[in-house]
């Protein structure tokens, strides 16, 4: 339904459902691995997230509890995120990667608490 690529192309992956869920997250981590105010997610089964190639460049962090982030080791693209102790078999991908159109209908704003303050002019 929905194909996805790093930015050198070594990783692909295709979603073969609807997204079920899409949230910009402004927690520090999602700020730190994005280099961004912010990432943009869209959550589905993980039953419905299928790598094409490249698996063997993945890269993963634990980064929280049972958080597992994946990346390319090549390029160093955001992939995706799953772990969550409320979704144990579900996974968030990056949206700003998907190469296929996307059209969302509504995105949860969470962690707005940890938002990046606005940049200051001198």
């Amino acid at each position: 339904m929905y194909k996805r690529s790093c930015l050198c192309g070594a990783v692909t992956f295709e979603l073969l459902s609807e997204p079920k869920a899409t949230s910009s997250c402004h927690c520090k981590m999602c700020q730190k691995q994005h280099g961004a105010a912010f990432a943009t997610y869209s959550s589905l089964p993980q039953s419905d997230f299928r790598y094409l190639s490249g698996q063997e460049q993945l890269v993963s962090y634990n980064s929280s509890g049972n958080i597992v982030r994946k990346f390319c080791g090549v390029c160093g693209a955001n992939i995706e995120w799953a772990g969550s102790a409320s979704h144990p078999d579900w996974v968030s991908v990056a949206v700003a990667a998907l190469d296929t159109p996307f059209y969302l209908s509504s995105i949860k704003e969470v962690h707005a608490d940890s938002k990046a303050c606005g940049l200051v002019q001198g």
